[in-house]
């Protein structure tokens, strides 16, 4: 496993770095998969693939879209991650639901090193009227006692796939509701979990699991 050591960026040069990800990959078919965490600044809302831009109004805040799916997400008190697999190195990989868990896997295996037992949502069906992604809950999210705290989004290109997605360390409940003009409420984060681990020890732990896989 090849890991891209942690930086904070722009939202355009994030999304830009994952484009490139999967290019090179493509491009080199790589057989070893690259895993990357990366924060944002300034924050940022980053819009799905298709997703109508509509529900922003008067937004004084950074906005990209995403090569992937999904709804609007503000990149604020987060840490990211990034991952691009070989479609053939997930077992049953073809499929969009089993290489979302196999991936979402490897995070939930990293929080039991840090004593946290995580798990996948049900698989309900989204309400429409949600333009904010944690809101939404299926089957391939990750969640803390029913709550959510990662949301991930995917995209695939020859035979490679780009996953990436929000793990929640805080969050900003009244920008969230200001922005999205929906309650938040269903969601959890690694403050609220893990109180006294600091963004850097998350990262620094993340990094020596990762490179031992």
């Amino acid at each position: 496993m090849k890991y891209i050591k942690f930086g904070t960026y722009t939202g355009a040069e994030n999304m830009q770095i994952d484009s490139d990800l999967l290019e090179e990959a493509v491009k080199t078919r790589t057989t070893m998969p690259v895993f990357r965490l990366y924060a944002w600044s300034p924050k940022c809302i980053s819009l799905g693939r298709n997703q109508n831009d509509g529900f922003l109004h008067d937004v004084h805040i950074d906005v990209v879209r995403r090569l992937t799916g999904g709804r609007a997400l503000l990149h604020d008190d987060e840490i990211t991650y990034s991952c691009v697999f070989p479609v053939s190195y997930i077992p049953e990989g073809e499929s969009v639901t089993l290489s979302y868990k196999y991936i979402s896997g490897i995070l939930i295996n990293f929080f039991k090193t840090l004593g946290v037992e995580l798990n996948f949502g049900e698989n309900k069906r989204p309400e429409t009227s949600f333009d904010y992604c944690m809101l939404l809950s299926t089957g391939a999210d990750v969640c803390y006692n029913g709550k959510k705290i990662i949301g991930s989004a995917q995209c695939r290109k020859h035979g490679y796939i780009l996953q990436h997605g929000s793990i929640l360390f805080g969050y900003d409940k009244e920008l969230l509701e200001s922005l999205f003009h929906e309650k938040v409420q269903g969601i959890t984060t690694v403050k609220e979990i893990l109180p006294e681990l600091s963004k850097e020890d998350f990262v620094n732990k993340f990094e020596k699991f990762i490179l031992n896989l």
